[in-house]
Order: structure tokens, then C-alpha cells, then sequence
């Protein structure tokens, strides 16, 4: 039995393909069926973890409501990338010439920020304390179901490729209450050594 589960929010109000969406945005009926449907929970789950993110809050309470489970944490350690806020409510025909100049670039420079979003390395550095958080929070309260968004899920299941990870999970996208269990990745000794000593 694994001491960590991740799972994506349910579905929520006007997704479609490359949509940021806002932070306010709802999950939908349909999105509460799919949590309904992704239940039961793996046997032994003992309390639930979530981003602070609407979509995802709402998704852990109904899974606290209908499993009888404790929230114990909301964190934004589990929130999605933070997109900026000039695609929040954008799809890819509509990105301005900031944010597409950005995304030209991201890869080859991944510390560049877009305005006030999150660079890729920013993102990487964030999944990797999450990664402790969810460990340290498995320690206290038992194993936990995590509650997050599909770019932060994806870059802490391939969080060893480093801030590219953000690649690998924008191009294999989690489904809506989508769940799986999750190793935190602990770094090779040397490594582990160094980030103790900072």
C-alpha cells in the first residue's frame, strides 16, 4: 500500500484545450460524477491533502464528504503552475506576444519568468518541497490522498528531469480525478548532502 496518493481535480467550468483557467473556477456536475466515480479510495487512506485552488478544494471536500476522511492540510505547494495573469481565461488562439515570446524560450532559459508566472525552474524548486511535504505529512497522519492540477502532478511524478519536467506533463496531461500512487523522489546522497547543508 503506497503512503501517498495523488489525484487530479474534477472537471470544472469552461476547460478546453489550452485553457488557463482562472483560480475561481468551479468544478461542474460532470466534474462532481467523476469524483463520485473515482471512488472508493484505496484501502488504508487516512486523511487528504489539498492545493487551495477552488477546483481542487472542491474536489477534496466531496471526497471528505462521501469517504468520511479529514482534510489536514491545504497548501499552495500542491496549486497549479501559476500561470501569468495575462492567460488567465485565454486559450492558445488568444496568448499575447509576451507570453508566446516566453514559451519560445522557456526550455532554453528555464529561470525566465513571463510577468508574474512561475518559471520553470521556480516550478521544479516548488514540486520538490512538496514532495517533502506530502512525505512528512504521510509520517504524521498515515497514508494521504493528495488533491492537485495537472502540471504540478506531472512535474512531481518526473521531477527527476529537472525543470523540463514541465514538458513531459504538459504533454501527458492527467484526466479529470485521475489517480495514482506517488514515491517522492529522494536526491542521490552527495545531493541530498548539499541541500541539508544550505
Amino acid at each position: 500500500m503506497a503512503d501517498i496518493w495523488l489525484m487530479r481535480h474534477g472537471a470544472y467550468e469552461g476547460h478546453r484545450p489550452g485553457y488557463h483557467a482562472p483560480h475561481e473556477a468551479a468544478l461542474t456536475p460532470e466534474g462532481r460524477d467523476q469524483v463520485r466515480r473515482s471512488l472508493p479510495l484505496p484501502d488504508g487512506i487516512t486523511a487528504i491533502v489539498t492545493s487551495p485552488v477552488l477546483r481542487a478544494r472542491q474536489t477534496a471536500a466531496l471526497v471528505a464528504h462521501l469517504t468520511g476522511l479529514s482534510i489536514v492540510a491545504t497548501s499552495g505547494l500542491l496549486a497549479e503552475w501559476r500561470a501569468p495573469s495575462i492567460v488567465l481565461g485565454r486559450t492558445s488562439d488568444t496568448y499575447p506576444p509576451a507570453y508566446r515570446a516566453w514559451r519560445a524560450r522557456r526550455l532554453v532559459n528555464p529561470t525566465l519568468r513571463c510577468e508574474d508566472g512561475e518559471s520553470l525552474t521556480d516550478l521544479h524548486a516548488r514540486a520538490r518541497v512538496c514532495a517533502a511535504f506530502l512525505h512528512h505529512t504521510a509520517q504524521k497522519h498515515g497514508p494521504v490522498l493528495a488533491v492537485s492540477h495537472t502540471l504540478l502532478l506531472g512535474v512531481l511524478t518526473h521531477i527527476r528531469e529537472g525543470p523540463a519536467a514541465f514538458t513531459t506533463a504538459a504533454r501527458t496531461p492527467w484526466q479529470f480525478a485521475e489517480r495514482h500512487p506517488y514515491t517522492p523522489w529522494r536526491p542521490s546522497s552527495p545531493e541530498r548532502s548539499r541541500r541539508l547543508r544550505r
